[in-house]
């Protein structure tokens, strides 16, 4: 009977456990998603909600066998998308990994970046998000781009 007991609150552990990773998995990946939407539709302030105070953007560089990180500014980004633009900047990504540790998360996501209905490139993100007082936000993404290798 005592045996049956403590399993029985392993279990009931254990599932609350797996309820609170999933919920904040879904906070995650709504943070995440929101800066998508927000470029797919242009709407500037949708996308900024995505990052912290302070985001730090690089993409990795590689030019003909070369390697090298750029850094971009996320104020630059987020007036991009928000400038009229005359095809849409769509990028669906694929969440493959997502890591918590308290208010630490790390998000893998595979891409394909489509310019209106024309596929520009593909590739992958790494997002370091933290949750503050305005829950989860980006504060490092870092991607890789190419052309091939992208079924």
């Amino acid at each position: 009977m005592k045996g049956t007991v403590i399993f029985a609150l392993f279990l009931v552990c254990f599932g609350l456990q797996a309820f609170a990773q999933n919920d904040e998995e879904s906070a995650i990946k709504k943070a995440v998603n929101n800066l998508f939407t927000g470029m797919k539709t242009s709407d500037s302030t949708l996308a900024r909600s995505a990052f912290a105070t302070g985001a730090v953007m690089q993409t990795i560089v590689n030019k003909e066998g070369k390697v090298s990180v750029r850094n971009e500014s996320v104020d630059n980004f987020i007036k991009l998308i928000g400038t009229p633009h005359k095809d849409q900047y769509d990028e669906r990504i694929v969440f493959s990994k997502i890591l918590i540790d308290g208010p630490l998360a790390l998000v893998w996501t595979d891409y394909k970046f489509y310019l209106g209905d024309k596929f520009s490139h593909c590739g992958v993100n790494s997002f370091q998000l933290v949750k503050g007082d305005n829950g989860w936000q980006i504060v490092y993404i870092i991607d890789t781009r190419r052309k091939d290798g992208c079924n």
